[in-house]
């Protein structure tokens, strides 16, 4: 590892946050240091890791106090801000190590109690830790290399050869008021130390100025580094086998079994040189089930991943081996809170859910990681990506080896530690992957952003790429650009979806076109060409989409935008019409043969929707031809109002939550009798 310090850039830092509401100098190096560290992965992942200055502040009464800037939960050391490094009042924060104990409880009240801002974010748990050390500059992490050295039985013979005196070692205990007493007691006792070395947890190093702290942080990093190098080196591993499972053969009946009807989850599959070398260890379950690298990664991965093991089998034999090692793994799980928590009779402990949140499928190559969104997932996959590669250092140095499962469950189950993951309001499509076609624009550009407030998670498709691309970026959703008359584009677009998130939930299939001739005159390819858009593409995206649901196990929904050409057909639009009759029907079958898989396929009946569907001139002269002028066309019906691409995208979300609601042809055109399903 090399230093990344810049002269130049920390001039800048200094510079652009001159002005910023409680900040000076020493607080623009620290947010310039902190990215330093929080842009590197092999230091911290996903809000790992936590840096700090102490320094002189102007509170609201214009007096100037000692404070303690230190990275506030909730924010992220690689985009952190000034607005995410808290200041806490210095003075009596330190006095609090003069208490015998003090409860997880009184600890953040007394941080915020301390806050010069009542309205900053809570300072991060270790807030007393970087308080008791006098050191100006604190920087924490947990790198790769450090990990590989204190993960060990023989730690600090390693670290000692290692580092000498310029870092003291400190034995596991768990973050909070005990550890802040200890580190501080540690490095007293070692007046030349320049940081700490957390066994089971990480580094600390510290100094006088924003860019000696970071060096010494570097230059241990460093130093594991190049240690662990020239173990490795001389080892010499043999290359990963080639897989012999095909993850697509398994992906879906996986998913399904993980999850439930009721919650769903997302995968992030990875495959690498180095993913491929660990799921082929011959001990993998030995040291893939002694535990996380760090405590802190528990509440994301578990303490250990499942291991699923296909190898040698025929296809037809994979479901029974998913649900044995799930049954295997959600036992193991629930066993093991039962014995913790008999072990603490004090406490009321409500179990989480015992389903992995990594998954090592051996033979395939991949790491999987699972999650209740898509962002769950891939932290999950990062996370054990990392682990991997600190197990395998630790094992080319000596022996991985990480805390007891008394530990970890006190991690796990810390109310600090599960308040990172969030307590947002559940959407009713949470845990929904969701692909719609024609997404670029009109209906179904309307409709994407519906599912995307409901929760789903999206996967749009559509021919025009720049349209997509502004939408798809605006939601956050995967794209493809697809010809959705192009069969084995559109096939393959469901299976590219389903590799994205690990599944599929639900399609909106949408994408159309309005060709106008009159039927005895139509060609035979203009008529190809609208049933190949407004029926066959319906077909391809729905079977390859009930294949998925079929192996998922966990139903889903098919959604279809139907026409009131289909029951109210108008001249010159029989080549329309048609295949939107057909496509009626499809829904109609679909719901037939998809009712006892839990599959739902609806569709709806739009009418008169500003669209691209006709052009300017089509509408102009629909219009004039019943007398009326554009507006008032779009408002003739019923209701005597304009129906808008909202109001169909509202009628899709409302079938896709409709649980009981099957083979039904929505209407949503402000009503049209002659067009009224029958």
């Amino acid at each position: 590892m090399q230093s990344r310090w810049s002269d130049q850039d920390a001039r800048d830092y200094i510079e652009r946050y001159a002005n910023a509401p409680h900040a000076n100098e020493d607080v623009a190096l620290r947010v310039y240091s902190s990215r330093l560290i929080g842009r590197e992965p092999s230091l911290v992942l996903h809000g790992g890791g936590n840096t700090s200055v102490k320094t002189q502040l102007v509170d609201d009464t214009g007096a100037t106090v000692e404070v303690l800037c230190v990275k506030g939960s909730g924010w992220d050391l690689g985009d952190i801000e000034p607005a995410g490094l808290p200041a806490v009042r210095l003075s009596t924060l330190t006095e609090l190590r003069a208490l015998e104990a003090m409860t997880d409880e009184d600890m953040v009240n007394a941080q915020r109690t301390r806050l010069l801002d009542a309205g900053a974010p809570n300072p991060s748990v270790e807030t007393l830790l970087h308080a008791f050390l006098p050191a100006k500059f604190i920087d924490h992490s947990h790198a790769d290399a450090i990990l590989a050295c204190v993960d060990q039985p023989e730690a600090a013979r390693i670290c000692a050869a290692l580092f000498g005196e310029r870092l003291a070692l400190v034995p596991y205990v768990m973050p909070g008021f005990a550890l802040a007493k200890l580190a501080a007691e540690v490095a007293q006792a070692h007046p030349k130390a320049e940081g700490l070395l957390l066994l089971q947890h990480g580094l600390f190093t510290w100094g006088a100025t924003a860019q000696e702290s970071y060096e010494r942080h570097v230059w241990a990093v460093d130093a594991a580094e190049r240690y662990i190098g020239s173990w490795q080196q001389t080892q010499q591993p043999p290359a990963s086998a080639a897989p012999s499972v095909q993850p697509a053969r398994f992906y879906p009946e996986l998913r399904g079994r993980v999850g439930t009807r009721d919650r769903r989850y997302f995968f992030d599959m990875r495959s690498s040189e180095a993913i491929r070398r660990f799921t082929d260890r011959s001990d993998l379950v030995a040291v893939s089930q002694r535990g996380p690298v760090t405590p802190d990664h528990v509440i994301r991965t578990k303490a250990a991943p499942l291991l699923l093991d296909l190898r040698g089998r025929p296809a037809s034999e994979y479901v029974g081996e998913i649900e044995r090692a799930l049954a295997e793994f959600r036992g193991a799980y629930r066993a093991y809170v039962a014995r913790q928590a008999e072990a603490r009779p004090q406490r009321t402990i409500t179990a989480l859910d015992p389903d992995p949140r990594v998954i090592l499928a051996p033979g395939a190559g991949v790491m999987i990681g699972v999650g209740g969104s898509p962002k769950a997932a891939r932290v999950a996959a990062d996370l054990y990506e990392h682990t991997i590669d600190v197990i395998e250092a630790a094992e080319a140095i000596g022996s991985y080896q990480a805390l007891p499962e008394t530990d970890l469950f006190d991690m796990e189950y810390w109310s600090l530690e599960q308040a990172k993951l969030g307590k947002s309001q559940p959407r009713p499509l949470d845990g929904h992957i969701v692909l719609v076609s024609g997404a670029a624009r009109g209906i179904g550009e309307a409709t994407a952003r519906a599912f995307a407030r409901a929760g789903a998670s999206l996967y749009l498709i559509d021919r025009e790429a720049d349209a997509l691309a502004a939408v798809a970026g605006s939601l956050g959703a995967a794209s493809e650009i697809v010809d959705v008359s192009d069969e084995q584009a559109v096939r393959r677009a469901v299976q590219n979806c389903a590799l994205t998130f690990g599944g599929l939930d639900g399609i909106v299939s949408n994408a159309g076109y309005a060709p106008q001739s009159s039927i005895a005159s139509c060609t035979t390819e203009l008529l190809q060409a609208s049933f190949a858009v407004n029926f066959y593409a319906h077909q391809w995206l729905a079977s390859e989409a009930f294949s998925l649901f079929q192996r998922q196990g966990i139903g889903g929904f098919l959604l279809f935008n139907a026409s009131k050409a289909a029951f109210n057909p108008g001249p010159m639009f029989g080549p329309y019409a048609l295949p939107k009759a057909a496509l009626v029907a499809l829904t109609k079958q679909y719901a037939l043969e998809g009712g006892p898989l839990g599959v739902r396929a609806n569709a709806v009946n739009a009418d008169r929707i500003r669209t691209g569907l006709m052009s300017s001139d089509d509408v102009e002269r629909r219009a004039a031809a019943r007398g009326l002028e554009v507006d008032a066309y779009f408002r003739s019906n019923l209701l005597a109002r304009e129906v808008t691409a909202n109001d169909v995208a509202a009628a899709f979300v409302h079938l896709a939550l409709a649980p009981s609601t099957t083979g039904c042809v929505l209407t949503v055109d402000g009503g049209n009798i002659a067009a009224s399903p029958r």
